[in-house]
């Protein structure tokens, strides 16, 4: 049964659907299918609901951001290379408003010196970054105690 304040649309960037065939070394070897079933069994621990959605192509990430309001009540992103120059990206996150906790499977302050801009600051309510998938269920308890999810 669905409760009033328990779902996180689960949005993942350019790259993931071949996560599996990227570096292992920086991003764990998972192909994107094994990260969201991780996810989502987290997120049934926090008593939450997840959706997810994935896209190569930066409109389509910015018309479903558009939509979260309508889907669920809070957000993780992992938007990939696109945290990084992205302003239509984070122009879309601004009108979504729904909570949102940016996350990173690698440890984006410590790679190349354009990583460490986030266009998404402020916008958000956290960034975890180079916990690998551990970071997204960090993620994920973040926003189940800001949505009180796991009080129901």
């Amino acid at each position: 049964m669905t409760s009033a304040h328990n779902r996180v649309a689960v949005l993942h960037g350019v790259n993931f659907d071949i996560l599996e065939r990227r570096d292992p070394e920086v991003y764990g070897g998972l192909s994107l299918v094994e990260l969201e079933a991780k996810i989502a069994h987290w997120a049934r621990d926090f008593g939450l609901e997840t959706i997810f959605f994935q896209t190569n192509a930066e409109g389509e990430f910015c018309e479903y951001l558009h939509r979260v309001p309508e889907l669920a009540d809070s957000a993780l992103v992992n938007a990939g290379a696109w945290t990084h120059y992205s302003r239509a990206i984070a122009d879309a996150l601004a009108v979504a408003a729904v909570p949102t906790v940016e996350v990173h499977l690698s440890d984006v302050e410590a790679r190349d010196d354009w990583r460490k801009l986030s266009v998404f600051d402020g916008l958000v309510l956290a960034k975890v970054s180079g916990k690998g998938p551990d970071g997204y269920r960090e993620a994920l308890e973040l926003l189940a105690g800001r949505l009180g999810a796991s009080d129901n």
